[in-house]
């Protein structure tokens, strides 16, 4: 069972005429490789070039999958991927989230030729600035005012010292698992591998590698949907507590997601002890919902970070909220906040765009109806195979864990089969399936995986689980 090509916005073409114009159009080298089978010499050889002039040969030590098993792409379109090899992948990465309608999407690359146009970073403000402010605060229930970045992380950071300076408190408290950009002071985890679950100690936390400072205003880390937990770590420090900063879904935790009365007992402890709510909607803005985790839920924080999907993979991030505390920007004797790039018109033009589409039309429900029936299907195969299965997170951002019942933590992460998983997603490639090779990580749906069948697909996945259980 062939994976079929799709044109790049009409639908399905299942003829080999089909699968060779379509990679003559990309501008790539046609490769026919059986199933199963995949060269990556081209790639390995760049590597080994790449790897004397970067560290490990990326730009992002994440992209960095082995000296063999590196990636080096030559262009990717809709929901397609091809790498310098000539291989061809459905992509369900879409660089870990930005990618919400498809890969040079003609619609949003048009926009941002057209800010292209504008001339370029001019350190000075633009009108569209206030234009996709305005969209963003109309589909938001938690934005007031905005003010744009340059990458999720620095918009959460600007976040944290927007909350110490409302709050007059340096510390704040993440959720194990969570995960909130490159910047010092959140570059956290549990080291959940090591954790003994029948023990009476909790997870340890540990940093993110080498070269971060101890986490001083980092007051504790709790366990995602524990109120309890929450409740008793506030009562002890909340004089010392200016924030709670957490995601809607755990996106870099096989997208766990939140229990509405979890949420909402948040909302209220940070009502009680005058903390500040900060949701990272990095992940989940512009994906789950029109206004994000915050409309989906029904729970409204008191700042909000957005990247990724809000651009459709043009490098733009905004930091929105309530007016009181989003005002505490302002010169140098309030918060501060700017940079070079921050609002580029190319960006801005590209946002505009793109949440010009997800706000007018359904693009998002049809997503959604997409992932569903991806999950239905991919379920009957997990069923075949005997392994016990869920889905987490949200259709549009999906986990697949490997065990009998819902998560509510990462806690739940050490009873599961990941390593079953992880066999799995690092067998996918070979068979033109793209996910990210980590059971942590979530499988990304966009506007453009709607012209493939799904059964194409799950049909890979049971060939690589025979494979591994042979």
């Amino acid at each position: 069972m062939g994976v079929k090509v799709p044109d790049t916005r009409r639908g399905p073409v299942s003829s080999h005429v089909g699968e060779v114009a379509l990679a003559i159009a990309s501008g790539l080298d046609y490769r026919a490789v059986p199933r199963g089978t995949r060269v990556l010499a081209a790639s390995r050889q760049h590597h080994d070039r790449a790897a004397r002039l970067l560290p490990l040969g990326v730009s992002d030590t994440c992209r960095y999958w082995g000296d063999d098993q590196t990636i080096y792409v030559k262009r990717a379109k809709g929901a397609w991927l091809w790498d310098i090899d000539g291989n061809r992948y459905i992509d369900f990465r879409l660089g870990r989230g930005p990618i919400i309608l498809g890969y040079a999407d003609e619609r949003v690359d048009r926009a941002a030729r057209r800010g292209m146009e504008i001339g370029g970073g001019t350190g000075l403000a633009w009108e569209i600035e206030a234009t996709v402010a305005e969209m963003m605060i109309e589909m938001v229930p938690g934005v007031e005012l905005v003010r744009f970045a340059s990458s999720g992380s620095e918009a959460v950071a600007t976040a944290l010292r927007v909350a110490r300076a409302q709050s007059g408190r340096d510390g704040f408290v993440m959720i194990e698992g969570a995960g909130h950009g490159m910047f010092d002071a959140v570059l956290w985890r549990t080291r959940m591998e090591d954790w003994n679950p029948s023990g009476n100690q909790p997870p340890a936390v540990a940093p993110f590698g080498r070269g971060v400072p101890t986490h001083g205003d980092m007051i504790g880390m709790v366990p995602f949907n524990d109120t309890e937990a929450l409740a008793q770590l506030l009562r002890q420090e909340a004089s010392r507590i200016g924030a709670v900063l957490m995601e809607p879904i755990l996106g870099h935790c096989c997208a766990i997601a939140a229990q509405v009365a979890y949420l909402k007992d948040v909302r209220r402890l940070c009502d009680e002890y005058g903390i500040v709510l900060i949701f990272d909607e990095v992940r989940t803005g512009f994906r789950i919902g029109k206004g994000g985790g915050q409309e989906y839920y029904g729970v409204t924080p008191d700042l909000c970070a957005f990247a990724k999907a809000m651009g459709n993979g043009y490098p733009i991030a905004a930091l929105g909220g309530k007016a009181e505390i989003m005002n505490l920007i302002s010169g140098l004797d309030g918060v501060l906040h700017g940079g070079t790039y921050t609002g580029h018109p190319i960006a801005l033009a590209a946002a505009q765009e793109t949440l010009r589409i997800l706000r007018d039309t359904d693009v998002l429900r049809q997503v959604a109806d997409w992932g569903n029936e991806l999950q239905e299907q991919l379920s009957r195969v997990f069923a075949d195979h005997d392994i016990p299965h869920v889905f987490t997170g949200h259709p549009s951002m999906f986990g697949i864990m490997f065990r009998e019942e819902q998560p509510a933590s990462y806690r739940d992460w050490v009873t599961s089969d990941h390593d079953l998983y992880d066999r799995m997603a690092r067998a996918l490639p070979d068979f033109g399936i793209l996910p990210e090779p980590d059971s942590r990580e979530p499988w990304f749906i966009c506007e453009s995986h709607l012209s493939l069948d799904p059964s194409d697909i799950v049909g890979a996945v049971s060939d690589v689980l025979t494979g591994l259980r042979r």
